[in-house]
């Protein structure tokens, strides 16, 4: 029933520290692309002011997230709901805060369009959307590992890959967001923060 993810494990704590930073005190954080329901637990475990909503586009997703809720016992780590970031409408209202997780480069291009729309929709003014994951940058060099990765990730299926940032950015703002913040990560991974104007 509970899946584990390895990589939850080795980046939890660098991804909790930014959002230390990032994060409201109060309020709701959806997670989109919540996989195994590692990372939720970890961050309803650091930040018990906060709400904490997990998501998965798989079904199968849940029953781990929900195993692992469990075993944590968290009064602030709300029940997993089924969402495809792709699709309308969310099973959501309104949220503090959206986070999202090694999706973007995993998934087409239109579950990035459909994240980024609706984080412009739910979001309050000054409200962040949190992505982390290995992104491109038109004026750095794409580190070997990434570039293998991402010539991989195109094996699999011709509409993933690794984004280009100056892409997200433009199409951020069409969500009336703009880029506040750029984090770099272990394992040649970012953190971009953008917020609701």
């Amino acid at each position: 029933m509970k899946r584990h993810a390895p990589a939850a494990g080795r980046n939890s704590v660098p991804i909790a520290d930014v959002l230390e930073q990032e994060l409201p005190e109060r309020g709701r954080v959806l997670e989109i692309a919540s996989g195994t329901g590692e990372h939720a637990v970890c961050f309803a475990q650091r930040f018990p002011d906060l709400t904490w909503q997990p998501s998965d586009a798989d079904p199968g997703a849940l029953p781990s997230i929900e195993a692992w809720a469990a075993e944590a016992g968290l009064g602030n780590l709300g029940k997993p709901v089924t969402l495809n970031a792709a699709e309308t409408p969310w099973p959501v209202d309104h949220a503090d805060a959206i986070l999202c997780i090694n999706m973007v480069h995993i998934s087409p291009w239109a579950a990035t369009e459909g994240l980024v729309r609706e984080a412009g929709r739910l979001l309050s003014r000054g409200a962040p959307l949190i992505l982390y994951g290995p992104y491109r940058e038109a004026d750095v060099d794409l580190a070997p590992s990434n570039r293998a990765f991402d010539a991989w990730l195109k094996e699999q299926d011709a509409e993933y890959g690794l984004r280009l940032v100056d892409d997200l950015d433009r199409l951020a703002a069409r969500s009336g967001l703009i880029r506040t913040s750029r984090y770099e990560m272990p394992a040649n991974n970012l953190t971009l923060v953008y917020r609701r104007q």
